[in-house]
């Protein structure tokens, strides 16, 4: 059998692209989103696929179809077929997490291959940061020529990160956002994670607070409209629709619509200004990996996630 390169694209779209563009090789596509809910260390087992079907089904009521899951991995079984592994991952907190569990299942998998990452996000010459799937042809064909092959060092970070993202110590990630890699973005996503546990002043995650602040600046009419604004201010998450609406009704206590304009009511002008945590008020008790959000908050001053009271002992 003819050997070639086996492509782990970070989504359909990007997959399809690829595929227009006429880039030779097998295509993986990750569809999970592990940046949301609970995970286990062990990406190929029944129990993370338990874990994970209960989470997207209590908060987005869907059901994980396990032969679809492992169906789509079962290029990884016949690592013998592929010349190289190329990751296809972009600047974000979504795109990360999924980048470090891609990187620990090919690890857990054995799989010994150069191992190459194109990753996207800032572009010389433009304002702001792209996508993989906005790049043009031109763009996206150089991105792949100056694709970074990873190197031991940057495999066993990666699979650090995946172990902490799993366990229940994320102040761990700090001493990594620093540290010299081949992923450039990674610093911004660790810290990006870090705040999106409640604020210990408002009780409000980082992109929770954007969110009202957006509300507060600008006539928005509908969450919708709200929506959009999101999708495109919001830095290094890199969340979805789906993910961002939810956030958005999670966030309802704090708005109400008048004259078809969504305006801050009391609690949200409170919640600016830090006076009062609404951290339990808050429908959000999401996990991120091995903890639930609820748990810790993140000080400021200390630059840190802290126990929240009731959970210190």
């Amino acid at each position: 059998m003819m050997q070639e390169q086996l492509h782990i694209t970070n989504g359909t779209s990007l997959t399809n692209y690829l595929e227009e563009l006429d880039i030779k090789g097998e295509k993986l596509t990750w569809h999970e989103m592990l940046c949301e809910g609970s995970t286990s260390e062990n990406i190929d087992s029944e129990t993370f696929l338990e874990t994970r079907n209960q989470f997207l089904n209590t908060f987005y009521n869907v059901d994980l179809d396990a032969y679809e899951f492992k169906d789509a991995f079962k290029p990884l079984d016949h690592a013998k077929n592929y010349t190289s592994i190329t990751l296809w991952f972009e600047y974000d907190l979504f795109c990360h997490i999924n980048l470090i569990a891609a990187i620990s299942l090919i690890r857990q998998k054995k799989i010994d291959l150069p191992i190459f990452l194109v990753c996207s996000g800032r572009i010389k010459g433009q304002t702001g940061l792209k996508g993989l799937s906005e790049l043009d042809a031109d763009q996206l064909f150089t991105h792949y020529q100056n694709r970074i092959e990873l190197n031991s060092k940057d495999l066993e970070l990666a699979e650090m990160l995946w172990k902490i993202y799993c366990g229940k110590d994320h102040n761990l990630f700090k001493k990594y956002i620093t540290k010299p890699s081949s992923f450039k973005y990674l610093g911004n996503c660790l810290k990006a994670h870090l705040k999106r546990f409640p604020d210990s002043q408002s009780g409000l995650g980082t992109l929770e607070r954007n969110i009202l602040e957006i509300i507060f600046k600008n006539r928005v009419n509908s969450k919708h409209h709200l929506l959009g604004y999101i999708l495109n201010y919001q830095g290094y998450y890199g969340y979805g629709d789906l993910q961002i609406e939810r956030m958005i009704d999670s966030l309802d206590l704090f708005f109400t619509k008048e004259n078809n304009q969504l305006k801050l009511n009391r609690k949200g002008h409170e919640a600016l200004l830090g006076h009062h945590n609404f951290s339990t008020e808050i429908n959000n008790n999401l996990d991120y990996g091995g903890v639930n959000r609820l748990q810790f908050q993140f000080n400021q001053k200390e630059n840190k996630l802290i126990k929240t009271i009731s959970n210190a002992h």
